[in-house]
C-alpha cells in the first residue's frame, strides 16, 4: 500500500533518517518519546513551585534548597522501582501497568498542590509524590530504551538516547516561555491545576507499548535471579569505579536556590522573563543534544568530562559579574547578561550529561534493565540531593537569606571551585581503548548481549 504513494514513502524515509536518527517510526516509539516529552512539559510548573515556596510559604533560600533536596528523594530509590517493575509483573506485564499508575499518581500530586497544600511539609510531600510519578515512569521508559539500544550497531550507538532526550528538551522548550507567562496571568495553584493534565498522557499511551506477558516462574525465583544478576553487575570494577566518579562529580554544592532569590528579590526579574530564560535553556539543551550526536559521541570519557568540567567552572564564575553588578558598569543589562550566561552553561551541561546515559545503557543485562539502569542513574540523583543539602549548609553558614546577598559572591566562588574537585579522579573513567573491552566483558560476564549482535562501542558521559 505504501509503495503506491511515493511521496508518503519519501516522507517516511525522511522522518526516519533526519528526525528519528535512523529508527523506524512506530506506535511504540511514539509512546516512548511522548513519555520523555511529558517529563519536559512538566517544567511548566517549575517556576510556579519556586514562587509558591518563596512567596506563598515564605521560605528562605536555605529552606528551599533543603526541602527541594528532600522532595527529590524518589529519584534516590529508582532502583527499587526498577526492581518492582522487573520482578513483580501486574497481570503478567512489567511495563504497561506501571506506566498507567505513574501517570495517575502524577495527576493526583499536582491536584493536591492546586487545592489543599498550605504548609512547607505538605508541599514537600506533594512535590515528592510528583517526583515519584516521574521517577517511576522514567525507570520504565529507560528500561524500554535500554532494551532497544542494545540492538544498535556501533555506528548508531547513542542515537536512541539522543532522540529521547531531544523529546524531553522539546517538551521543555514548548512550555518554557509559558511557565512564566501563565504566572503573570494566573495564580500558582492555577498553574498546578493545568500541569495536572499532562501526566494523563503517560497513562493514555501506555497501551502502545509492545509487550508480551512475562514468563511464569515464581515471583521469589524471579527476584532471586535479579539479585544474582545485579550482584554480578555491581561488583565489576568497570561499573562501580566510573559510577563513583559520577557521584563525586555531581555531589558538589549548588547555589541555585540562592541565585533564584537574588534574581527575583534583588534584580527584580519577573515570572515572564524567567520563562524566557527557561525558553533559552530549553533551546540550549536541544543544541547540546545535537552537538553531542553530531560531533562528540565518540570522544573518550576522560576528555569530555575533563574539558566540560573545567570550562563549566570558568563560565560559572561569570555569575560574579551579575552578583557584583559589574555588567552594568560596562553597559550590559542584567536581563541580557543572564540570558547569555544561561544559554552557554546549559549547552555545556547537556554535552556532559549525554554520554553517561549511553554508558549506563550499555552495561545493563537483559531482565534487569530497569533495575540496573535505575541504580546507576540514582547514584547521580543521590549526588544531586547531597549537592542541594551542601548548598543549603553553605547558604546558612554564609548568612545568605532572601534579603541579604552580601556573601553571595563568595558562595558563587566556592560552588564553582568545588566542581573542580573530581578532576584528580578522572582515571576512574575508562580509557578510549578500554571502551570496547568494557562492552565485551560486561556482555560475557553478565550474559547481557547476544553473541549475534556486534559488540557495542561506548561513548563518554553525564538528567539526571
Amino acid at each position: 500500500m505504501i509503495s503506491s504513494f511515493p511521496g508518503l514513502t519519501k516522507a517516511r524515509s525522511l522522518l526516519k533518517e533526519k528526525v528519528l536518527f535512523g529508527h523506524e517510526p512506530s506506535w511504540e516509539l511514539t509512546a516512548i518519546l511522548l513519555v520523555y516529552f511529558v517529563q519536559g512539559i512538566l517544567g511548566l510548573a517549575r517556576l510556579a513551585v519556586s514562587f509558591f515556596l518563596k512567596d506563598d510559604l515564605a521560605l528562605s533560600p536555605a529552606q528551599v534548597s533543603a526541602f527541594m533536596g528532600v522532595a527529590a528523594l524518589p529519584w534516590m530509590i529508582k532502583p527499587l522501582f526498577g526492581f518492582i517493575s522487573d520482578g513483580l509483573p501486574i497481570f503478567g506485564y512489567r511495563r504497561r501497568p506501571y506506566l498507567i499508575l505513574s501517570g495517575l499518581l502524577g495527576t493526583v500530586a499536582w491536584i493536591l498542590l492546586a487545592t489543599v497544600v498550605d504548609t512547607a511539609w505538605t508541599a514537600t510531600a506533594a512535590i515528592a509524590l510528583g517526583s515519584l510519578s516521574v521517577a517511576f515512569s522514567d525507570v520504565i521508559v529507560d528500561s524500554l530504551v535500554v532494551e532497544r539500544a542494545r540492538h544498535e550497531s556501533v555506528q548508531e550507538a547513542g542515537s536512541l538516547q539522543s532522540l529521547c532526550w531531544g523529546a524531553s528538551a522539546l517538551g521543555g522548550l514548548i512550555t518554557a516561555y509559558f511557565s512564566g507567562f501563565l504566572l503573570e496571568q494566573f495564580s500558582n495553584r492555577t498553574v498546578f491545576a493545568i500541569t495536572a493534565t499532562f501526566p494523563l498522557i503517560v497513562t493514555l499511551v501506555a497501551g502502545w507499548i509492545n509487550e508480551s506477558q512475562a514468563a511464569k516462574p515464581s515471583e521469589w525465583e524471579m527476584i532471586w535471579q535479579q539479585v544474582q544478576q545485579l550482584k554480578q553487575a555491581v561488583t565489576q570494577r568497570s561499573i562501580w569505579l566510573p559510577t563513583a566518579f559520577l557521584f563525586l562529580w555531581q555531589a558538589t554544592p549548588t547555589a541555585d536556590a540562592a541565585f533564584f532569590f537574588f534574581t527575583t528579590n534583588d534584580l527584580g526579574f519577573q515570572p515572564e522573563f524567567l520563562g524566557r530564560v527557561r525558553l533559552v535553556t530549553s533551546l540550549a539543551s536541544l543544541v547540546g543534544v545535537w552537538l553531542f550526536q553530531r560531533f562528540f559521541r565518540s570522544i573518550p570519557f576522560r576528555v569530555i568530562f575533563g574539558w566540560t568540567t573545567v570550562i563549566s567552572a570558568l563560565l560559572g564564575m561569570t555569575m560574579l559579574v551579575l552578583v557584583t553588578h559589574a555588567n552594568r558598569m560596562i553597559g550590559i543589562d542584567d536581563h541580557w547578561f543572564s540570558l547569555g550566561d544561561s544559554l552557554i552553561l546549559t549547552v555545556m551541561g547537556q554535552l556532559a550529561y549525554m554520554p553517561v546515559l549511553v554508558l549506563a545503557a550499555r552495561l545493563c543485562p537483559p531482565g534487569v534493565e530497569a533495575t540496573l539502569f535505575a541504580l546507576l542513574m540514582s547514584v547521580t540523583n543521590l549526588a544531586g540531593l547531597v549537592s542541594y543539602e551542601l548548598g543549603a549548609l553553605l547558604m546558612h553558614g554564609l548568612g545568605v537569606t532572601e534579603t541579604d546577598f552580601t556573601q553571595l559572591w563568595l558562595l558563587v566562588v566556592i560552588t564553582n571551585l568545588t566542581t573542580l574537585l573530581p578532576l584528580p579522579f578522572l582515571g576512574w573513567l575508562p580509557k578510549a581503548e578500554e571502551t570496547q573491552i568494557l562492552s565485551q566483558s560486561s556482555a560475557s560476564s553478565i550474559g547481557s548481549v547476544p553473541s549475534s549482535l556486534p559488540d557495542p562501542e561506548l561513548v563518554p558521559e553525564f538528567r539526571q
